[in-house]
């Protein structure tokens, strides 16, 4: 399996279980997911899709361009958060909930989906063991 597949991949995944995790406010006490990321229910529905086209990505073997694609968004995200949100809780574009925390994993997986997807070559496969 390629990296960019298995960055795909993995990250589809967690998006999609963060997104259903989010629903349950067992584990948002306070609206803050895990006690940390600001979440309602437009983030938990955008966690979901993200995921879900992420294991389309990897099915159509589109797994590079979504990183790149989502990098990009992500890092626009955090862009965008940290001057709105300099601090506190509150909602971007008035209808998702954003924290602090939220605009600092937007950053990192900006950068990782980026960067894998900008420098990684498409074809540089995961090591076998």
């Amino acid at each position: 399996m390629s990296i960019q597949r298995l960055v795909t991949l993995v990250g589809g995944i967690i998006f999609i279980l963060i997104g259903i995790l989010g629903f349950f406010p067992v584990f948002t006490p306070g609206g803050a997911l895990l006690g940390l990321f600001a979440v309602n229910a437009v983030h938990n529905i955008v966690h979901l899709l993200l995921g879900i086209i992420a294991l389309i990505a990897v099915y159509l073997g589109m797994s590079q361009l979504y990183n790149k694609v989502i990098g990009i968004v992500y890092l626009l995200l955090a862009i965008i958060g940290f001057i709105l949100l300099p601090v506190g809780p509150g909602l971007l574009l008035g209808i998702v909930a954003i924290n602090l925390a939220d605009n600092f994993l937007h950053l990192v997986l900006g950068i990782v989906l980026a960067g894998v997807g900008f420098l990684v070559p498409a074809d540089v496969q995961t090591a076998r063991a």
